[in-house]
């Protein structure tokens, strides 16, 4: 609870600065100089938990690192599948270098909130997928969350199987994201890779070291966090036979 009080204090305090900074010039002078990225980092400091700004500022909540190697992997993937658990800024990142991206979310305001923001975007699909009604018998789908305890999220982390589809990018950045793993290994297309956000969390890490995948973990600067996280890329890893 202190660590949530705390957050929430640093956040009320930074809106506050951003709306003086505002007023000043300062974020519009940060704004011209937002191509180089140290420039874009402090910029976005003042864009925490605004989805507009982020959107502006065309970054998803990663850490730079990946995002680059995201941007690359697309750019070299033209009409590519993308499924996202958890929408936000990150979905209209991944719209326009994609050519679909399917999104889960379980707030239903939030999920309320982005629909102005996708409505120009026709390759954006945006499900509703809340908590369960019950319990999952399956632990594996219980959320580890603060302020989640005692709900599971099993039919939000089986929405990808009812696409019955294969993804070229899957992003795992909302609940029950172990899970998401475990099932999102299935619905991977060849050469494809999953984008786990916030893996330096114990849990996460776990997660990551049961699955049969190759983890390349990306450490470093987040868009609008004022301390180093980190995202980890997951691919399948190459079978004797290709490097043969």
């Amino acid at each position: 609870m202190i660590r949530v009080a705390a957050k929430r204090t640093y956040v009320a305090v930074v809106q506050r600065l951003s709306k003086i900074l505002q007023r000043l010039g300062v974020l519009g002078w940060l704004d011209g100089h937002a191509s180089k990225r140290s420039f874009h980092w402090i910029r976005s400091l003042f864009a925490i938990y605004d989805v507009d700004e982020m959107i502006a500022l065309d970054v998803p909540w990663w850490t730079y690192r990946a995002i680059d190697r995201v941007d690359a992997f697309l750019r070299a993937r033209p009409g590519a599948n993308v499924f996202e658990y958890g929408s936000g800024a990150s979905t209209i990142w991944l719209a326009r270098r994609a050519a679909s991206v399917h999104s889960v979310e379980h707030d239903e305001q939030w999920f309320h909130l982005m629909q102005s923001r996708i409505a120009q975007f026709e390759g954006i699909t945006l499900d509703h997928v809340p908590v369960d009604a019950q319990l999952s018998a399956d632990p594996l789908f219980h959320s580890e969350k603060e302020g989640y305890a005692g709900k599971s999220f099993q039919a939000y982390a089986s929405a990808i199987s009812l696409t019955k589809e294969r993804f070229d990018v899957i992003v795992i950045d909302g609940r029950a994201r172990s899970a998401c793993l475990h099932l999102a290994e299935k619905y991977l297309a060849d050469g494809g890779i999953i984008v786990f956000d916030n893996t330096k969390r114990a849990r996460y890490k776990d997660a990551i070291r049961r699955t049969d995948l190759l983890a390349s973990a990306l450490p470093g600067l987040t868009p609008s966090l004022p301390y180093p996280d980190k995202t980890t890329l997951l691919s399948v890893k190459p079978t004797d036979n290709a490097n043969a």
